[in-house]
């Protein structure tokens, strides 16, 4: 099978429709919740990538009944620590830092040792942001660094914690939250501000949460051993999914794009946020609430003048995984953009800042990168026309998604390595493209 993407001509004018596949972050916080209630749980619209499915079959070799369908998936749980596994179990997260460090949480009453494994990107990245503060609650890991493999030894006796969590991971935050279902007392979290879909799902389903919004910071506090219903759901469309096509349409000529029932929660729409202080227009149609998420139809036009921007760190974690694409929209804008305070980004699957730079040299953008930060100076009239090859950025799904952005947007002849990363987040992401290129 041929792993490489070729591109030869820009994109032309659209005036199209399409709808985005379920949220991952919520269909893996789904999965896991389901895994924990009492009852049968039903999913529409889960999201069926590399990730979700690592998940499922952890979730399996942990005695949870599961059901996939075409239209829907179904999920038995058995109650709050209520897996059932033999000895020496493995499990495998594959490439899901999600999965990899919730699952954690959900394993501190664990009875035997497990290990946690992954890919080989995922075992480069830290995992000490979890253990530190799990480790808190009486449970043991065995590891020869920050990194996988991991061997966790719950506790009998998981005691509740007060923690501060202060680099605005929401899979830090959400793996202490999850711990506390299975801990009786209060277990209290100072969070700086991350997003959020943790916290709504405990609402929904009325586990005992309080939720304190600071200026910087959220407190909450979480009353444990509470045993909750099962979670019936239809997943909305994943913004981070939906933004490859924002940009794809705001870079293009004379095109117009709806989205169709995607997740706007606001702590995962930051680069809507910085888009529009870049001066492009972004509107909602059929505005509602489901079940605490925020969802609405996205409706976007070419822009053919944007602005540069000096971006507000405090958008930085709730555009973290975006950065890649507004990159993209800062080399067209007319002037100078700068973004800092991104350290956080060359934590994912692969450097992402450093790759940010390289692609923006790749298609002539000038830009200076420092280890946590980017100043990008942006060229209206950019048109590419050599030859570019995008290869060994540790299969990251979203490096290869925005070189396939880039290359329909700006011109050039490209040919993009391992396609098969999109399997990761967005397995029909190419058939989307087609049919925008139709």
């Amino acid at each position: 099978m041929n792993k490489i993407f070729t591109i030869n001509r820009q994109i032309k004018p659209f005036n199209k429709k399409i709808t985005i596949e379920g949220d991952k972050s919520i269909s893996i916080r789904w999965a896991l919740l389901a895994s924990q209630a009492n009852g049968k749980s039903i999913a529409y619209n889960l999201l069926r990538s590399e990730d979700v499915m690592s998940t499922i079959k952890c979730l399996r070799k942990l005695g949870i009944k599961i059901k996939l369908t075409k239209s829907h998936c179904v999920i038995h749980g058995n109650g709050l620590n209520g897996y059932n596994y033999k000895k020496k179990l493995t499990l495998d997260a594959g490439n899901s830092g999600t999965l990899g460090r919730l699952i954690l949480g959900l394993l501190t009453h664990s009875r035997s040792k497990i290990k946690i494994i992954g890919d080989n990107s995922l075992s480069k990245r830290d995992f000490k942001r979890v253990t530190e503060p799990l480790k808190k609650f009486g449970v043991n890991f065995t590891m020869k660094s920050n990194t996988l493999p991991i061997t966790i030894e719950g506790t009998k006796n998981p005691k509740p914690i007060k923690y501060f969590e202060k680099r605005g991971s929401a899979q830090c935050k959400s793996a202490i939250m999850f711990a506390a279902l299975n801990t009786k007392g209060k277990t209290v979290i100072k969070a700086k501000k991350s997003r959020d879909h943790t916290e709504l799902f405990f609402k929904f389903l009325k586990i005992p949460i309080k939720v304190t919004k600071k200026i910087n910071y959220d407190l909450i506090e979480i009353n444990g051993k509470k045993n909750f219903k099962p979670i019936n759901y239809r997943i909305p469309s994943d913004i981070s999914s939906s933004s490859f096509f924002i940009i794809i349409t705001i870079l293009s000529n004379n095109s117009k794009l709806t989205i169709k029932n995607v997740n706007i929660n606001p702590s995962r729409t930051g680069i809507l946020k910085i888009l529009r202080l870049m001066n492009v227009k972004i509107t909602f149609k059929n505005f509602k609430t489901y079940k605490g998420e925020k969802v609405a139809d996205i409706i976007i036009k070419s822009q053919s003048k944007i602005n540069a921007i000096n971006c507000p760190p405090n958008l930085n974690s709730a555009a973290i995984d975006e950065f890649l694409l507004i990159f993209l929209v800062a080399a067209k804008a007319n002037g100078v953009s700068y973004f800092k305070n991104l350290s956080e980004l060359n934590e994912k699957e692969s450097p992402r800042l450093k790759w940010g730079a390289k692609i923006l040299n790749e298609i002539g953008i000038k830009n200076i990168v420092t280890k946590d930060s980017i100043k990008i100076y942006g060229n209206p009239n950019l048109k590419v026309t050599k030859k570019i090859i995008i290869k060994n950025f540790l299969k990251d799904h979203r490096v290869f998604m925005a070189s396939v952005v880039a290359g329909l947007c700006f011109g050039g002849k490209w040919k993009i390595a391992d396609k098969d990363a999109i399997n990761t987040s967005f397995p029909t992401f190419l058939n989307k493209v087609k049919y925008l290129s139709s």
